[in-house]
């Protein structure tokens, strides 16, 4: 069973339709192992030639404007050691919390705070996931340290003042649009510097 023109490499059972692809088709090709589920009604194809963290895949679906945060992306950008059992995700507040198969921690944050220091993460050649960039990770876990421990935040500041270009000077300026996070990072660089 061939597939069908046209379908990207992720797609929605609603995309599949669109191109013409009926239900029956759609499962027969699912049962033949052509495509595999990724989520309720997200379908990955089975000969896509990159390699996709399927549970990012979902998540950029189920909601577009997400942003890795916290723990999950300070990982990525080598800040902690620490393996986070949930990936931590943002949503600006008031966007519901959609349903996902893959294990997810949401955090709702302030709309008018919400893009600051957004970087993209391509998870496939079609699909990318927000993720904030190191300087708003390090912020964001000072100013949630009483959730996410101090430990979290503390880690991940030595570590980046470590890096070269890390410039303190450009953290406080970023760290002055979260009064919360503010005086403890201007604290914790006094006694690293």
């Amino acid at each position: 069973m061939g597939m069908p023109d046209g379908l990207p490499n992720t797609f929605t059972h609603r995309e599949a339709e669109q191109r013409g692809v009926s239900d029956r088709r759609l499962y027969a090709l699912r049962d033949a192992g052509a495509v595999e589920p990724i989520g309720r009604g997200l379908y990955r194809r089975a000969d896509a030639s990159e390699l996709a963290d399927v549970d990012l895949l979902e998540i950029a679906f189920r909601a577009p404007e997400a942003i890795l945060c916290l723990a999950s992306a300070l990982a990525r950008h080598g800040l902690t050691d620490l393996i986070p059992p949930a990936i931590d995700v943002a949503l600006p507040r008031g966007r519901r919390r959609p349903a996902t198969q893959a294990t997810v921690s949401w955090h709702v944050f302030a709309r008018e705070t919400f893009h600051i220091g957004r970087d993209d993460l391509p998870v496939d050649a079609q699909t990318s996931i927000g993720i904030y960039d190191a300087q708003r990770c390090i912020i964001d876990a000072f100013r949630l340290r009483h959730r996410e421990g101090p430990e979290l935040a503390h880690t991940a500041l030595r570590r980046w003042l470590t890096r070269p270009g890390a410039q303190p000077a450009s953290l406080l300026d970023m760290a002055r649009q979260f009064p919360r996070a503010e005086p403890a990072l201007r604290k914790a660089l006094e006694i690293l510097l």
